[in-house]
């Protein structure tokens, strides 16, 4: 058995939070409000911040740092939109003019075996009529345009390597250095990191955000149940024959003991999107989500619209899964608040996610420029943000479903038994919380010579590498970047295998019996920083460059 939690090294605290004035930053900006990360949570609250100041006409500088070259490079997700956020952020639009590929206008979800798809009567919580698929790439640019267009400064290709606190008030963060070589040095156009000071900083970082985790550790915030994540691996596909439905799917690959699924999307008549999403507690040391999904598209379901088509693009991302009882206690303190997946405001049984993250940017902007107003950006004021969130339909969203991804602990039978009667209860049943235990805590079984890659030889028409896959996410991180993962220390071979299985990247791989760390491949998923090395910040313009996600 493998134990994944006596392997990861602690988060490096001494790294992700500084001292206003610590050493070796180069510039210094001051803001009034800056937001880490230009994802569907940071651009609504800088949209809603902006328009706030105007309407009261004030002179706000709101300034929104993102670690991608630029804007959508690093946005993966489904996506089946819930159009209720864009409503409110843009009330006098309509839902033509959003950035949607079209409605849901047919659904289904079957039960895979290895052979058969089985229709099921499609659960209440997917009903996805008035909804629309999306791609997240392209709301992000979208949502960028509006926000640049209201003065909010957007810097792209800058990640906030570090928060910058003073006496436990959050006060502005450090970027990264860019320029330095693989063992740390400074190159010929190396770039000092630069500190940016402000009244307010919202993490809007997305999932398993490493400034939102050192901030909560430091504040000792709990949660009522850890926050449990799944990997989703993704592909885009250039396809002959046209899908008018979006499918999802239960069962086959997915082992009976772990809990996941499938989706297919139409993006255009002849552009598909389709991924496999897979629940980071899974047993089996050998799981491989990649490779589950090469498998998959074997499956005549999906191969009768993918055969003699093309994977035009691929990517991965790690998703906050626990829900309801894992959301932080609070997420608002001192200077600062946390938003959308950051916050874990993913409600796994509808797959929704996207409008909360902007629900929570709003409801974020509105508390902060209270404060603002008043003076007073203390933790007590910008508590505000919590209470909103609370009255909202995130929170009761979320609650309704509060224990549907947990029933799943015990394997996938007893789950959907479980889903059901809390369907059918409203919630009600089993009258409590469902305990679990942190992804890095589950115990993973070892079954020597057993690896789910090792059953298919890709083809490199319908089936991949990993190797493949992270070319198709247009990663162009140089070679010589300095390693960004922390790994642990004495890593046996057996875990070093579990590292390789689980990175959908290729990163990590067991050479001569020793860990190797290929950090060039990482696309910033985050699958390790949950069960292994820590993931950190680095150069900006690291990482995939994802167009069409």
């Amino acid at each position: 058995m493998i134990l994944p939690a006596a392997y990861q090294p602690p988060l490096p605290l001494d790294r992700l939070l500084l001292p206003v004035g610590a050493p070796g930053a180069g510039d210094r900006m001051e803001l009034d409000v800056l937001i880490v990360g230009a994802g569907p949570a940071g651009l609504a609250c800088a949209i809603e911040l902006a328009r706030l100041a105007q309407r009261e006409r004030s002179d706000l500088n709101i300034g929104v740092l993102e670690k991608a070259g630029a804007l959508g490079e690093h946005s993966l997700s489904g996506a089946v939109v819930n159009p209720r956020a864009f409503h409110e952020l843009f009330p006098d639009l309509k839902d033509p003019d959003f950035p949607f590929r079209g409605p849901v206008e047919r659904e289904r979800v079957a039960l895979l075996t290895s052979r058969r798809a089985v229709t099921l009567p499609t659960p209440p919580t997917m009903h996805n009529a008035g909804n629309y698929v999306a791609s997240v790439c392209e709301i992000v640019r979208w949502l960028g345009e509006r926000a640049a267009a209201l003065g909010v400064n957007v810097f792209t290709g800058f990640p906030a390597a570090s928060l910058l606190v003073r006496e436990g008030r959050v006060a502005g963060v450090r970027t990264a250095a860019t320029g330095l070589d693989r063992g740390g040095q400074p190159l010929s156009n190396y770039m000092a990191p630069n500190d940016l000071i402000a009244k307010v900083t919202a993490l809007a970082e997305g999932t398993r955000g490493s400034l939102s985790q050192a901030w909560l550790e430091r504040q000792a915030v709990t949660c009522e149940n850890p926050q449990i994540f799944a990997l989703g691996v993704k592909e885009i596909w250039e396809t002959r024959r046209s899908l008018d439905t979006i499918v999802h799917t239960l069962g086959w690959p997915v082992p009976t003991d772990a809990f996941g699924g499938s989706f297919m999307y139409p993006l255009e008549p002849n552009l598909v999107a389709l991924g496999l999403v897979v629940g980071l507690d899974y047993r089996d040391a050998a799981l491989d989500v990649h490779a589950l999904l090469q498998r998959m598209k074997l499956h005549p379901l999906f191969r009768q619209y993918l055969e003699g088509g093309e994977m035009v693009e691929w990517g991965a991302k790690t998703i906050p899964e626990g829900g309801y009882y894992a959301v932080p206690a609070r997420r608002s303190g001192d200077g600062v608040v946390i938003l959308g997946d950051a916050a874990g405001f993913v409600d796994v049984p509808s797959l929704k996610g996207i409008h909360y993250a902007m629900q929570s940017g709003m409801f974020a902007a509105r508390a902060i420029h209270a404060g603002l107003t008043a003076g007073d950006t203390s933790g007590a004021r910008l508590a505000e943000y919590d209470r909103l969130v609370n009255a909202s339909f995130i929170m009761k969203d979320l609650y309704r479903t509060r224990n549907m991804r947990l029933a799943f602990k015990d394997g996938f039978y007893a789950g959907g038994v479980k889903a059901a009667l809390m369907t059918l209860t409203g919630g009600r049943f089993p009258g409590g919380k469902i305990a679990v235990e942190p992804d890095a805590s589950v115990e993973r079984r070892l079954t020597p010579g057993v690896r789910p890659v090792s059953v298919f030889t890709p083809d490199g028409k319908l089936t991949f590498s990993k190797v493949d896959g992270v070319f198709k996410s247009g990663n162009a991180t140089r070679d010589t970047i300095p390693i960004h993962l922390v790994v642990g220390k004495e890593v046996p071979p057996a875990v070093a295998e579990f590292y390789a299985g689980m990175c959908p990247a290729g990163v990590y791989e067991l050479a001569q019996g020793t860990l190797r760390v290929n950090a060039p491949n990482c696309v910033d998923c985050k699958a390790t920083d949950v069960l292994g090395p820590r993931w950190t910040p680095r150069e900006g313009g690291s990482g995939p460059k994802y167009k069409r996600m």
